[in-house]
């Protein structure tokens, strides 16, 4: 059996992007290859650095390049209030909303018993250490609204309390300038659920 050739070893390492299947894989190598070499270039500089200048924040667990993140550092941050999420994407989602002013914490997943993703998968002992610094006092859960992360979310929510904090859950419902008739059944049932008074 004759080794891959460099051609077939960038289709493949393409493929470990989330959503990238085989063709649209090829056409990105081919793309990259014939039409922007140097642009090529310059993501494999990037990905090399990234990879080597990279680390986990000693506080919540998101990248960063220094110890400490800038969110971390942040003397203005609500030092009280932790919102737990499950990937640094998450935490620049929430950050874009600039409603939240308080520490985060990033799981980096979430529980998969299926997928064999437990609690020592995820960061969840450093979790717990950070929630019971003495300074936090509220943990607001903001993992997704899938039934992995509904799961991580009720497990958090039982050590948490155990452990004599207030925890909160991130509210779901109807999208800001969504018109009922385009909402799907779930979401307008929750959104019916957790009403609140005006």
């Amino acid at each position: 059996m004759k080794a891959p050739s460099s051609l077939e070893q960038l289709v493949q390492a393409l493929k470990v992007l989330p959503g990238v299947g085989p063709k649209s894989a090829s056409r990105m190598a081919y793309h990259l290859l014939q039409r922007d070499q140097a642009g090529a270039a310059n993501l494999a500089h990037a990905i090399e650095y990234a990879i080597a200048t990279l680390r986990h924040c000693r506080s919540c667990n998101t990248f960063t390049e220094a110890e400490v993140c800038e969110i971390c550092a942040d003397e203005d941050r609500n030092r009280q209030q932790l919102c737990v999420v499950e990937m640094p994407t998450d935490l620049m989602m929430i950050e874009q909303t600039l409603a939240y002013h308080g520490l985060y914490f990033v799981l980096m997943g979430r529980l998969s018993p299926l997928d064999g993703i437990g609690p020592n998968d995820i960061a969840l002992s450093r979790l717990l250490e950070r929630a019971v610094d003495g300074e936090v006092q509220e943990v607001v859960i903001a993992t997704n609204f899938t039934v992995e992360g509904e799961a991580t979310a009720h497990y958090l929510a039982e050590l948490l309390r155990t452990r004599g904090l207030q925890v909160s859950r991130i509210a779901r419902g109807l999208p800001v300038g969504g018109e009922l008739e385009h909402v799907d059944p779930g979401t307008l049932a929750q959104a019916l659920v957790e009403r609140r008074k005006l």
